[in-house]
């Protein structure tokens, strides 16, 4: 069957539409990612013994495949970018499923390679689709929603991790599979239940690299940096430094997507009415403040209660960076959206391959500075923020630039031979 253009979905049933689509990849997702997530550090410390170094050179390893994103854009010479997201999908079940089968530091570096290529791929695809999909004036609003779905699946995750771990007693390897194997049979459903549907623009198979999407570039860039302080030390310093066993670490994370079910339309519904630019105002006050106060655990020796109290704050505050996606959107061309969003991808994990080595050491002899200088970058984040205009469009991508009927200076680089 040829693919379907977007124009004619509107004839589907709305379980069959790609916002449907959309939505179930949003959900399998973290059904995999979450249970991975929410049982590494207990799982490594407890059957590798882990210290601060390894988890941060396990995160480096972790986020090559995020760094080597670009390579989608060659991908999609002999593949549909949906069946590419699809395939992204069964990939990270898989690598998640086997991950207790290798209880040692080289056994989880290759299970954490395999399930980052399907993960990052699959954002990297999944990323473009948005954009090409979904409507600009309704963009905010319904990736509120998915980033809303995405929290239930991860709610369910985290659920049967703590239903199965305190009262059926599971282990690792029994919640690794079930997490794993529900994503993987999810995007089997994908594959067969939805037909490919065709983008209104012809996307580049080429890398591209735009003068005028500089700022978004730099948003990205450092963005990436302050979530990978997040991902890697947060969770740790739950564990290593306030002793919680894994069923508190996943009710915390539960917390935490529970609370994004209900906040992220919200952060849509204000992207949509106040803009982008001062939503990424708000994230990065508030990113200052909990960075801050991360450090302040340390230096000043403050409770687990206020540390619970920032984690969930500080995950909340991620739903705001749709503000990034939808910036983006507004300013660029609509044939640059895969090979951009493969190429702000590897930006965004610069930061991801370069920093948690280094952060690992450091964290050895001073954590709190490792949360100082996640506060300095969320400083270098809300001055960027400021540069966003309060109407972005192609040739107003910045307060710096005026708006012109053509905006088309060339890519930096060159077609793919």
């Amino acid at each position: 069957m040829p693919p379907l253009p977007i124009s004619e979905a509107a004839s589907l049933p709305v379980w069959r539409r790609p916002a449907a689509l959309l939505v179930l990849m949003a959900i399998a997702t973290p059904l995999a990612f979450a249970t991975w997530s929410a049982l590494l550090n207990n799982f490594v410390v407890e059957a590798a013994a882990f210290d601060g170094l390894d988890i941060g050179t396990l995160h480096v390893a972790r986020e090559i495949p995020g760094f080597l994103a670009f390579l989608v854009i060659y991908l999609l010479f002999v593949i549909h970018e949906q069946r590419l997201a699809i395939l992204a999908l069964l990939v990270l079940g898989g690598g998640t499923a086997v991950v207790a089968e290798f209880p040692s530091y080289w056994g989880l570096m290759a299970t954490t390679i395999i399930s980052s290529v399907g993960f990052h791929y699959f954002e990297t695809v999944n990323q473009s689709l948005q954009l090409q999909w979904l409507p600009k004036d309704r963009a905010p609003k319904i990736i509120g929603w998915i980033v809303s779905a995405g929290s239930a699946g991860s709610l369910v995750a985290f659920g049967t991790i703590i239903l199965g771990a305190e009262f059926f007693g599971w282990g690792y390897e029994t919640l690794y599979w079930l997490g794993g194997g529900a994503c993987a049979l999810l995007a089997l459903v994908a594959w067969a239940w939805f037909p490919i549907f065709r983008a209104p623009v012809t996307q580049h198979r080429k890398m591209i690299l735009r003068p005028r999407y500089w700022l978004y570039y730099a948003l990205v860039f450092i963005g990436g940096a302050r979530r990978q302080i997040f991902i890697v030390f947060a969770p740790f310093m739950m564990v290593e430094r306030f002793g919680l066993a894994v069923h508190e670490v996943t009710g915390l994370m539960l917390a935490n997507y529970v609370a994004t079910i209900f906040f992220a339309p919200l952060a849509g519904r204000m992207i949509h009415r106040y803009g982008e630019r001062n939503a990424l105002i708000v994230e990065y006050i508030g990113l200052f403040t909990v960075f801050i106060a991360y450090a302040g655990i340390y230096f000043f020796h403050w409770g687990v209660a206020l540390a619970i109290m920032l984690y969930v704050l500080d995950h909340l505050l991620f739903a705001l960076a749709i503000a990034q996606k939808t910036y983006f959107q507004k300013i660029a061309d609509p044939a640059d959206q895969a090979p951009t969003a493969a190429v702000a991808f590897t930006i965004n994990h610069i930061a991801a391959v370069t920093l948690p080595a280094p952060l690992g050491l450091l964290w050895l002899t001073a954590p709190g500075g490792v949360y100082a200088l996640a506060a300095a970058l969320a400083l270098v984040s809300l001055t960027l923020a400021f540069l966003v205009p309060r109407h972005p469009m192609a040739g107003a991508e910045t307060v710096l630039t005026r708006a012109r009927p053509e905006a088309a200076d060339p890519p930096l680089t060159q077609p793919a031979e």
